[in-house]
């Protein structure tokens, strides 16, 4: 039997799935336990508030992985662009293109919506991962850090 491939968005009635894929990916990167969203808080943020989308990626009807993002502005491109916060491919579904169908598909949603660029975050112990995106022409930020608050912190200097 030959696979069915593809990729949709996430209907409204799934955010227990996205947090499913969510969790499964926290525990891929370690840090299962950082995982404070429940699905009535990703329903409101992804389906009420559109604060995000998510794109399923399927096989067979089944979903096998997961792609979330959202827009950001670059002041120096003078446009949005397409920030992509996770994805995930199960593991037993990895090495079949499935990742980088999704990087593709986002690309395509980048272009479409005339984002001047795509960017998102890895771990640097991930090597698949970055040996994927290198292969697509994705460059490392070298020279750059991520800065958090959480939400502690965020709301300490906020008073």
């Amino acid at each position: 039997m030959n696979n069915i491939f593809n990729i949709r968005q996430a209907r409204a009635d799934e955010a227990g799935l996205v947090l499913e894929f969510i969790k499964r990916l926290a525990e891929y990167e370690k840090c299962a336990d950082e995982v404070m969203a429940d699905e009535a808080t990703l329903h409101h943020s992804l389906f009420v508030e559109h604060s995000a989308e998510v794109l399923f990626a399927e096989e067979n009807g089944i979903p096998v992985g997961f792609a979330l993002f959202f827009h950001n502005f670059s002041t120096f491109v003078g446009r949005k662009g397409l920030y992509l916060e996770d994805l995930f491919i199960v593991p037993e579904k990895r090495g079949k293109g499935y990742g980088k169908a999704l990087l593709k598909h986002l690309a395509q949603l980048a272009v479409e919506r005339n984002c001047g660029r795509m960017e998102w975050i890895c771990l640097d112990w991930n090597k698949p991962a970055l040996s994927v995106y290198r292969s697509i022409g994705a460059i490392p930020m070298d020279e750059w850090t991520v800065q958090r608050l959480t939400e502690p912190a965020l709301k300490h200097l906020a008073q």
